[in-house]
């Protein structure tokens, strides 16, 4: 370890560093300031760890020097390493505080304690500059696919040599039942790089989806370009995939190309993932087009969208059903992690049950609220009256379009449901009396009779209770549930009896009624509520879309509504 001694040969302290900066990939410099802290270490354990010394190695000539160095400072604590202003004078007249002086010290051999000591700093310094230079040089890099030798497979963990590094593939970051053997060639998708202790951690994958995205970028050269863009991938590694791609340029059809003649270009991203098989699909921007794709090769018979918790109904003939919930439920999973809709999936014949069973219920309630016969009610639920209070408060008008109505029967119907309704109010009136519900809270604006009771039913009596409330203890909340899927959990009031707006509105009013916040609080939501609608409806306005989006849809032979609205549109 003499060659790092300050008397070493200065020719041959320039070649260690040199052929350690060349052999690890670090410059130069980094290696010779290592050595020079190693000198100077062992130059404290000869002269005393107390002294502050310096080394220095010149990166041209190998030239090595040494100094003790002592500081000036206004009050000396420590008299080997510091100097006081007066006596710094002394020695120089124009010192000032903060000025060094150093005192040059003769070269010396390192013994072989002190030899052991530096190659340890050195080795440490160049092993921090190697792993500062590998996360530097892969940090960059992520979202590229790598090309690497494997070097061996640990517990089903592939580490991988790159070149100057090492990454690995964990075992969920592989293909199932893909083997590998040590010197194979892989190729796979650099996704993290973390810096740790012991060096940075690459991880790679063969399984992530921006991997077979990669690949496609690599195989279609209009993918590279940016021409068409895959706007979703799916996959079940191993096994399946599906993805949504996109023209930017209506002459070139995107799944074609992607596809390549005779299925050169898809085979060759297949080949390289085990026989993965792919469905390309046309990626839409109208979210029941999309879904209608991606369920392929099923034929879809209605899409029914929620908008509001994120899911949808797809109804499918008898015979489709298999198709459309795939293998293990494989084509159904897949769907839904491409268009990112959970979706729920049900054949023609339980559609149409549930929908018997909801005009049946509806039915029923008319013959009850309106003491009407079996054929009057069936009447006003085909025309599409789905509540008491839709036929109590309609237009005179509305009823003029059903044949065998005329102005007598409408104002008698209309009469019997207003009776039903006030009757009803008096009952839940009273019942929220007898829960303890305030008036305070019963007649605040937007409180239903119904709500009231709900309340009351829930220990929300007073103001203050109402007031202390949050959004989801009104409308509901999800949270995973123990499958990881998000599960909705009901609040208070019916799914979609309340928007989140309006509930965050609703509880703002009633912390002005209890004295909590100040009106202003209120006008400035309002104001800001308005503005935002304002600024939405302007945001319509100039993408030129049509104010009845129902009519819209309609036309393309689907309905984006609720999935309790009977009367969504049908693909047939």
């Amino acid at each position: 370890m003499a060659a790092v001694g300050v008397s070493a040969n200065r020719a041959e302290i320039l070649q260690i560093a040199n052929a350690v900066a060349q052999e690890k990939s670090i410059d130069k410099r980094i290696v010779l300031e290592a050595m020079e802290e190693a000198i100077q270490k062992a130059a404290r354990s000869r002269y005393g760890l107390e002294h502050d010394i310096r080394a220095e190695i010149n990166a041209d000539s190998g030239e090595t020097r040494l100094w003790r160095v002592q500081t000036v400072v206004e009050e000396v604590e420590n008299p080997i390493t510091q100097l006081n202003l007066e006596d710094a004078k002394k020695i120089d007249p124009e010192a000032e505080l903060g000025n060094e002086f150093r005192e040059e010290l003769p070269p010396f051999e390192f013994g072989r304690v002190a030899a052991q000591t530096a190659k340890q700093v050195i080795t440490g310094k160049v092993r921090d500059a190697e792993r500062d230079r590998q996360y530097n040089d892969f940090k960059d890099r992520v979202g590229e696919v790598i090309n690497g030798t494997v070097k061996r497979v640990e517990y089903g963990h592939v580490i991988v040599d790159l070149g100057r590094a090492e990454g690995v593939i964990r075992r969920n970051d592989g293909i199932p039942r893909e083997n590998f053997n040590t010197g194979d060639r892989v190729r796979s998708y650099l996704y993290k790089v973390v810096r740790e202790a012991k060096g940075p951690q690459i991880f790679l994958s063969r399984a992530h989806p921006s991997f077979m995205i990669a690949l496609f970028a690599q195989e279609v050269p209009e993918v590279y370009e940016g021409v068409i863009e895959i706007k979703a991938c799916a996959r079940d590694p191993g096994s399946r995939a599906k993805i949504g791609v996109f023209s930017h340029d209506n002459s070139i059809d995107p799944v074609g190309a992607c596809v390549g003649m005779r299925g050169a270009r898809v085979q060759a991203v297949v080949s390289e993932l085990g026989g993965e098989k792919i469905d390309i699909i046309p990626w839409s921007q109208d979210d029941a087009t999309f879904i209608v794709n991606a369920l392929q090769p099923a034929e879809v018979s209605k899409v029914v969208i929620d908008e509001e918790e994120g899911r949808v109904e797809v109804v499918v003939e008898e015979s489709q059903f298999p198709l459309a919930i795939g293998r293990r439920g494989q084509n159904v999973r897949l769907a839904s992690q491409l268009t990112g809709w959970q979706i729920d999936l049900t054949t023609e014949a339980a559609d149409s049950e549930r929908r018997q069973r909801e005009f049946k219920e509806r039915t029923d309630l008319f013959q009850k609220a309106l003491d009407a016969d079996e054929t009057l009610a069936q009447l006003l639920t085909s025309e599409g009256f789905e509540t008491v209070e839709e036929i109590a408060y309609v237009d005179l008008e509305s009823f003029a379009t059903i044949e065998g109505f005329d102005e007598e029967v409408a104002s008698e119907l209309q009469e019997r449901a207003r009776e039903y309704l006030e009757k009803l109010a008096a009952e839940l009136d009273a019942k929220r009396k007898e829960l303890g519900v305030t008036d305070d809270v019963a007649f605040m604006e937007g409180v239903t009779p119904a709500m009231a009771v709900t309340f009351g039913e829930n220990d929300v009596k007073t103001i203050d209770d109402l007031a202390g409330l949050v959004p989801d203890d009104l409308i509901g909340w999800k949270e995973p549930g123990p499958d990881g899927k998000q599960k909705f959990q009901p609040g208070l009031l019916e799914k979609g009896e309340m928007s989140r707006e309006d509930a965050e509105l609703f509880i703002l009013k009633a912390r002005v009624v209890a004295g909590w916040v100040e009106p202003r609080a209120l006008e400035d939501a309002l104001a800001a509520r308005a503005a935002a609608l304002d600024a939405e409806e302007a945001e319509l306005n100039a993408a030129g879309m049509v104010e009845d989006s129902v009519t819209s849809r309609a036309e393309e032979l689907f309905a984006k509504r609720s999935p309790d609205d009977a009367g969504s549109a049908e693909q047939s």
